[in-house]
């Protein structure tokens, strides 16, 4: 039986890996103004649109109907499906995924306790699973255990967007746009931790390695995959040469692709993040 991946509209996906899988998007509202994740407003306009408001965005998880029409597609082909959703302790998506999935036979929803980039090396390693030959329900159960091992840190640019969102308070705000402070986070099993604070860019870099190395390593035999969020990718580059001598003879290329609109509602533009497998 012919296996389907779908995805909802967090994981930020390399565009060839994007043309292999269904996603299911997640709406954003400016506003009165609603927008469809990916399909009506892109990266570079919402951050464009980002920078400009006054007040945050807000996102509105992706509904049992909406995942219910993908399943009727699969079912009527024949076919089965895996879903990889956002973490279930930031959205509703996975819990939307669900009811609609309890309709059907094989279709398997995972939640990847992950999001972003971390939702990418998931949704990777399903599409080189299935290329392997394994069915869904096989490729779930894998996919369970591997999600463990996963791990997203990201370097802010910012406190600004964290203070609109009501994750810290404007006096530490305030504090750390004085002393050009770059918070350090990370996101593993669905809960956003706060790592550590860095004055400036280079600081934080070295803060960011660290942590790779806190982790125990990299698994490069599995998915890597690095990420912005803003209109520039400058300060990703300056990250991927102070960092080098962690790719280099390890990837053939250092790849990497922009931060979606929900997530980057709350980490503001220029973020910096990496996201794979530990050893």
């Amino acid at each position: 039986m012919k296996t389907r991946i779908i995805v909802d509209s967090t994981a930020d996906l390399m565009p060839e890996i994007k043309e292999r899988v269904e996603v299911v998007p997640l709406r954003l509202y400016f506003g009165e103004e609603e927008y469809v994740d990916g399909v009506t407003i892109d990266h570079k306009t919402f951050y464009e649109k980002l920078i400009e408001s006054d007040t945050l965005p807000t996102t509105s998880q992706a509904t049992p109907a909406m995942f219910l029409k993908e399943f009727e597609k699969v079912e009527k082909a024949g076919e089965a499906a895996v879903v990889l959703t956002v973490a279930s302790k930031l959205s509703g998506t996975y819990q939307s995924a669900m009811i609609a999935a309890s309709e059907f036979e094989n279709i398997y929803v995972v939640d990847t306790t992950s999001v972003a980039m971390g939702s990418s090396i998931l949704v990777e390693l399903a599409l080189k699973l299935m290329d392997e030959g394994r069915d869904a329900e096989e490729i779930a159960q894998i996919l369970e255990e591997e999600k463990k091992k996963i791990v997203v840190v990201a370097l802010l640019d910012t406190l600004e967007y964290l203070k609109k969102g009501g994750r810290i308070s404007k006096t530490v705000a305030f504090a750390g746009g004085v002393l050009n402070i770059k918070p350090v986070v990370s996101v593993i099993d669905g809960e956003i931790n706060m790592l550590g604070k860095a004055r400036g860019s280079k600081m934080g870099n070295n803060l960011l390695i660290q942590e790779i190395d806190k982790a125990g390593g990299i698994d490069f035999s599995k998915p890597v995959l690095l990420g912005y969020s803003g209109i520039s990718d400058a300060l990703l580059l300056k990250y991927i040469e102070d960092s080098r001598h962690i790719w280099e003879g390890k990837l053939e290329e250092v790849r990497y692709t922009t931060v979606g609109s929900v997530i980057g509602t709350h980490a503001g533009p220029g973020a910096v993040v990496v996201a794979f497998f530990k050893n």
